[in-house]
């Protein structure tokens, strides 16, 4: 009867939590995108997905565009260019169908909430496995509000957002021995990209390490490391260069030499510069220590006790840590999300009482001290089985914790803060009409002056028929993205599937925005200073004529008669920004 009476107030409250999550989420998302704020990694998986449709499996003009071919050889994009040169994506797949029924980048948002969402739900069966009700509630809250969910989720659409579901549903047919289901999410989760085999194997090691399912373990490290090898040095490389010499570099050039480098190589460089990979790793040491605590927050810094915790997420955190650039600690975007399945599942043991320091501690003493013991005996009689899967074979009984009412208040105080975190840092500028994305300067876009916007930008967008090969800058490539040519602006030219090199039909750019932001963001300053002069060049010369200047978007057509009105209303704009034209960039 006290089971009953705790199950169902749990179960509202979950079942409130998981919809408030998916609600407000696909609310902000759409929004987002159809107020012209979803960018340029929504157009290019949109148009994988979209040339999947037609049997033109991965490709993609766009990803072309951000090839080492292009950009740093200057060859020009190709409509027929494989994106699994740059990721090995086979796992996207599984979602073309729905894509079939309802072929649009919108379509893309709803399924990354969906999959976000679904991961919350199998979470909360996985925790179930161990804890009552209400515990498995709060950790499913938790996850609906950490900042490594949040962010991602109100980003554009991204392959990682499979990974939670995967990798939950493989924790889960871990404890039920579902193993038919386990090794199915085994190839689902190698198959979501090219690096998301670190998850499996911090799985595979936990299994080896914790002495539960060694072999399986062993098994599951040998694939996953294995499977990274050989497809990042084999076989991606069949596609194109990228991953040897744009992504290794861009992210662990430092352990490299020259100007290119497989995986093979920078794992070397890391086995013979261990001071390096010392400095690497604890470098930022604030910004290190900053991103580890956000992790934890939402969960009330549990992980950071949990050696289950630390053994799973070790492997992601571990390729995050050593990497270069802004966004490997930036908690907001995707790469944070292939952390937190081994947080949670690591804060599931601890509550459990199956991971926790002390008793790994006292396990390690008890198992070194038996194994000398029984040196000494002749005819030792067989061990008996452990009695629950803590980390080493358990001679210790330890119990699930309790959450005393004073600890609930602070772990409720801690998910309030990191849900505050995540909205106070309007991620991927979602709440761009609630907050400014910048204070100093101020930089504010009202609700109503960009929904003012939506209806003439709409109309310049429907001057464009949807077999015309077009260039467009950022937050308009997402909803012209589903075709076959299309480049970023103020790129005009392309290589099409007859290996010629043509310009675009069309060419729309929103200057307005970039103005808007250019006193706050320097790369948004940076493409105004670039696209005005091209635009300027192809009008005089009569390359492209001027059709339609809207709210600050140009619209221009090759080989097209401009339009007086248009270009007065264009030359009246470039005269408003005059003075920024004449600073350097």
């Amino acid at each position: 009867m006290l089971l009953r009476l705790q199950k169902v107030p749990a179960l509202k409250l979950l079942i409130g939590a998981a919809s408030a999550f998916f609600l407000l989420t696909l609310i902000f998302t759409l929004h987002r995108h159809y107020t012209f704020y979803s960018s340029y990694d929504q157009g290019i998986f949109n148009q994988v997905f979209w040339n999947n449709l037609h049997g033109r499996f991965f490709q993609s003009s766009l990803s072309s565009q951000l090839s080492t071919n292009v950009v740093h050889q200057g060859e020009i994009p190709e409509v027929y260019y494989h994106r699994l040169g740059q990721h090995f994506t086979p796992a996207l797949l599984l979602w073309v169908p729905l894509y079939a029924l309802f072929p649009s980048p919108a379509t893309l948002t709803v399924l990354q909430v969906i999959l976000v969402t679904a991961a919350g739900l199998v979470l909360y069966v996985l925790a179930r496995q161990y804890l009552e009700p209400p515990l498995a509630v709060m950790i499913t809250v938790s996850f609906y509000c950490a900042n490594a969910i949040l962010g991602p989720t109100l980003s554009n659409f991204h392959d990682i957002c499979q990974l939670p579901l995967f990798m939950f549903t493989l924790l889960l047919a871990m404890e039920k021995r579902w193993w038919w289901l386990f090794w199915l999410m085994a190839v689902l989760i190698l198959a979501v990209r090219e690096d998301s085999g670190i998850s499996l194997f911090g799985v595979g090691f936990y299994l080896v390490v914790s002495k539960r399912y060694p072999r399986i373990g062993l098994a599951v490290c040998t694939l996953s490391f294995g499977y990274m090898l050989v497809l990042t040095n084999l076989i991606m490389p069949l596609f194109s260069q990228d991953i040897s010499q744009r992504f290794m570099m861009e992210r662990f050039g430092q352990y490299a030499e020259g100007s290119e480098a497989s995986t093979l190589e920078i794992i070397w460089g890391m086995i013979t510069n261990p001071w390096r990979l010392v400095v690497e790793l604890f470098t930022p040491f604030f910004g290190t220590i900053k991103y580890l605590l956000g992790q934890w927050l939402p969960l009330a810094f549990i992980p950071a006790l949990s050696p289950a915790s630390w053994i799973v997420a070790g492997f992601p955190l571990l390729k995050l840590f050593l990497g270069k650039g802004m966004s490997v600690l930036a908690i907001n975007i995707r790469y944070a999300m292939t952390v937190v399945p081994g947080l949670f599942y690591g804060a599931i043991l601890w509550w459990a009482g199956q991971s926790d320091f002390r008793v790994w501690i006292s396990d390690f003493r008890l198992d070194t001290v038996g194994n000398l013991r029984t040196k000494k005996v002749e005819n030792p009689s067989p061990p008996a089985p452990p009695a629950s899967p803590a980390l080493f074979s358990s001679a210790t009984n330890p119990k699930p914790k309790t959450l005393s009412p004073s600890f609930r208040r602070f772990w409720i105080f801690c998910i309030s803060l990191s849900l505050f975190f995540s909205l106070a840092s309007s991620p991927n500028r979602t709440f761009y009409f609630l907050l400014p994305d910048s204070y100093q300067p101020l930089v504010y876009v009202p609700l109503t002056e960009q929904w003012s916007r939506v209806g003439p930008i709409r109309s310049l967008l429907a001057q464009i028929p949807p077999t015309a090969s077009v260039s467009a800058t950022t937050y308009l490539v997402p909803h012209l993205s589903g075709r076959r040519e299309i480049i970023r602006f103020p790129a005009l030219q392309l290589r099409n599937d007859n290996q010629q090199v043509i310009n675009v039909d069309y060419a729309i750019a929103d200057l307005w925005q970039l103005q808007r932001y250019q006193v706050a963001f320097k790369g948004d300053r940076a493409d105004l200073l670039a696209m005005v002069p091209v635009i300027d060049h192809v009008s005089s010369n009569g390359e492209y004529g001027i059709t339609e200047f809207k709210e600050g978007v140009i619209l221009m057509q090759k080989d097209a008669v401009s339009n007086p009105e248009a270009v007065a209303a264009w030359l009246e704009f470039k005269k408003e920004i005059e003075s920024l034209l004449q600073q350097p960039a």
